[in-house]
């Protein structure tokens, strides 16, 4: 396995980790009363994830020459 297919891999990983959480606050907004302290950091891992999925792909492009 190469490098491109080790980071497509957690690519695919972390993005579908990223919508679960979506779906995790999704239902927790809808029940109220909900915990802030969960949702703070529910959000802030979200958050995360987005930062390394947008890493991982800016590795995966090739760079352009302007």
């Amino acid at each position: 396995m190469n490098e491109q297919e080790i980071l497509k891999e957690k690519l695919a990983s972390l993005r579908s980790e990223h919508r679960d959480l979506d779906d995790v606050i999704a239902r927790l907004v809808e029940r109220a009363p909900y915990d802030q302290l969960q949702m703070q950091r529910l959000k802030k891992r979200k958050l995360m994830l987005k930062d390394q999925i947008m890493v991982l792909e800016s590795r995966l492009l090739p760079d352009i020459i302007a």
